[in-house]
C-alpha cells in the first residue's frame, strides 16, 4: 500500500469532551463495522463541502480528536440524504442494519451534545467508506 497517494482531505472523528465517542467510532471503523458517517450539510462551508466530495476514490487518512492518524479508508461514494428518510446505505454503514429509528435515536443524542438540532428535513451529507490499512 506504500505506493497509493493518500489524499490530503481527512476524516476526524471525536470532539473535545465526548465521551469517548470519537474511539468508539474509530474502534467501529478497524472492525468493519462502520462504514459510513454523515454530517448536517448546514455545518459545512462551501469550500468544505467542495472537499468533501473531492476524494471520493481515494485513501483518506482517519484521525482521533488528538490528531493522530489511526487508519485509512477508501471514500468510495459522497452523497446527501435527508434525517428522517435516511437512505438505507448510510443506515447500514453506521451499524444500525435497516433500523432508521436507532440510527435516528444514536445521532440526535450524540449531536444533541455539540448544539446540533435534527429534524425529518435535515440534510445529511454521507460519506461511505471502506477500510484500506491500520497506522
Amino acid at each position: 500500500m506504500s505506493d497509493v497517494a493518500i489524499s490530503k482531505y481527512q476524516m476526524i472523528f471525536g470532539w473535545e469532551e465526548d465521551n469517548g465517542i470519537g474511539e468508539m467510532l474509530i474502534q467501529q471503523i478497524l472492525k468493519g463495522e462502520k462504514t459510513a458517517t454523515c454530517a448536517p450539510k448546514q455545518e459545512y462551508s462551501k469550500e468544505e463541502l467542495r472537499k468533501t466530495y473531492e476524494p471520493v476514490g481515494e485513501i483518506v487518512t482517519v484521525y482521533d480528536k488528538h490528531g493522530h492518524p489511526r487508519c485509512n479508508v477508501r471514500l468510495k461514494e459522497v452523497f446527501e440524504t435527508t434525517f428522517g428518510n435516511p437512505d438505507l446505505r448510510l443506515v447500514r454503514g453506521e451499524g444500525n442494519g435497516d433500523d432508521i429509528e436507532k440510527f435516528q435515536e444514536d445521532h440526535k443524542l450524540a449531536w444533541k451534545e455539540i448544539d446540533i438540532e435534527l429534524n425529518d428535513e435535515t440534510i445529511l451529507v454521507v460519506e461511505l467508506f471502506e477500510m484500506v490499512t491500520n497506522e
